[in-house]
């Protein structure tokens, strides 16, 4: 575990300002755009316990049912307290995402901190975090809630997780078990958690020495446990909602072959986030399958990397670490259990993606180092980085701001996303809302999408 002096008083204030910043300058402008018809009716518009805002019915319904394919009881929850306190004015319902995103991208650099005592490299990773354009769809999406809630509790046990690291005992590992529990209850993507925390108990936290892995795997044995109950409760939730493709219809070695090129995919989005789009036809709907060049190509370029994070493992635990954290919390959503008709999606990398962030933060320091003209030219290229990737998220944001220009997009970029996706109905008063906003200069949607 790394030990530096305490940044001043001032530094951790100035850095939670300059987030919060960053994320309003991104999403502040989602207040005023509109329900997106895929989905958000499922989740919220049309949906009448959702509608009828919190009761003692609609806490009932969430945590029996299954609707939308999905078992996840405090998002729809969530989801009826903004109900119940807005309405169904979705610039809230958007403000509210952009509110949960911030306080993630806030604790992340806080817990990262505490664990690394690397101020400036936990700070660039909070804010790439906060302003890449890969996270767009997960905060300017009203019905993926799930995703910036169940991150906030994932960062929430991840802190808790430190402290009963740092003074064992049978109170705090049982508030670990129940936040992660909470965080599953959010969205069942948190399953490898575990996983996450075995890799932090390696680097930063210094616990994971070959006499101790069976031992430090034992500890994690009851929230294996939870993850388990979530697993076998989402294949009930998607069997019962008719989600999952079958083997018959995308064969077993078509979607290892989309697992491999998606990862390579998500990776040469990470650098260059250009011609995003909610939608990315699975290979299996659009053509016999994937090149095989494609394919050999993303695993020796895979290969190649794991070897390089390998062969530095003493010497930079962090390569390897933020390696393996973005292989590993990718694996549910990666396609092996091919669900729906996408082959990857950009709400996918809300986690994952840390990973990456943590291997480039301390990286590519740590490679430059030594000299002052090689430090000054990387402060230079990351603020550039961190300016590009700014106004290309607010662009990307802007994409969302109602269902014509979203799907319109899509189809500029995939060329088939509109055979896919829900075409919005030319006399949708959700679609049709944001260009009367626009022509009258009304600042506010009305509070009822269902009246323009």
């Amino acid at each position: 575990m790394h030990t530096s002096d305490a940044p001043s008083r001032t530094v951790l204030p100035l850095i939670a300002l300059g987030l919060s910043l960053l994320v309003l300058a991104v999403y502040g402008q989602t207040g005023n755009h509109a329900f997106i018809t895929l989905d958000d009716a499922e989740y919220v518009y049309r949906n009448p316990h959702v509608r009828d805002g919190l009761s003692m019915e609609g806490v009932r319904w969430a945590f029996t049912t299954f609707h939308a394919a999905n078992w996840h009881p405090l998002t729809w929850l969530s989801h009826m307290t903004d109900v119940e306190l807005f309405g169904l004015d979705a610039g809230w319902h958007h403000l509210v995402n952009m509110a949960l995103h911030l306080a993630n991208a806030v604790l992340l650099f806080l817990v990262l901190w505490r664990m690394t005592s690397g101020l400036w490299q936990s700070a660039l990773v909070a804010v790439l975090f906060a302003v890449h354009p890969l996270h767009v769809e997960s905060v300017a999406w009203v019905a993926e809630r799930k995703d910036v809630l169940s991150t906030l509790f994932w960062l929430l046990t991840m802190g808790a997780y430190l402290d009963y690291v740092r003074r064992p005992g049978v109170a705090r590992y049982l508030l670990v078990a129940v936040l992660f529990a909470l965080g599953l209850m959010c969205k069942p993507m948190l399953v490898t958690l575990p996983f996450s925390l075995l890799l932090l108990d390696w680097w930063p936290l210094g616990r994971l020495s070959r006499p101790v892995v069976a031992r430090r795997v034992l500890e994690k044995a009851p929230l294996l446990a939870l993850s388990a109950v979530s697993c076998v409760i989402t294949y009930m939730a998607q069997g019962s909602g008719k989600a999952i493709t079958t083997i018959k219809h995308v064969p077993f070695g078509v979607r290892v072959s989309n697992a491999l090129v998606s990862y390579v995919a998500y990776l040469w989005r990470t650098v260059w986030p250009a011609s995003l789009s909610v939608f990315y036809p699975h290979p299996a709907s659009v053509r016999a399958g994937i090149p095989a060049w494609e394919v050999a190509g993303a695993a020796l370029l895979l290969a190649g990397i794991s070897f390089l994070a390998f062969r530095e493992r003493h010497r930079r635990p962090y390569l390897a670490v933020g390696g393996l954290w973005y292989l590993g919390t990718l694996v549910p959503v990666i396609g092996l259990v091919q669900v729906g008709g996408a082959a990857l999606a950009d709400r996918y990398t809300y986690v994952p993606l840390i990973g990456v962030f943590i291997a480039a933060a301390w990286g590519v320091p740590d490679l430059l180092s030594g000299r002052s003209w090689r430090r000054l030219a990387l402060t230079v290229a990351g603020g550039a980085t961190v300016a590009a990737l700014t106004a290309a998220a607010y662009v990307q944001a802007g994409y969302w701001r109602d269902s014509v220009t979203l799907f319109s997009r899509s189809l500029a970029v995939t060329g088939r996303a509109g055979a896919a996706l829900p075409h919005p109905a030319r006399n949708d008063p959700v679609v049709l809302r944001p260009l009367f906003r626009h022509r009258l200069a009304v600042r506010r949607p009305a509070r009822d999408p269902l009246a323009v």
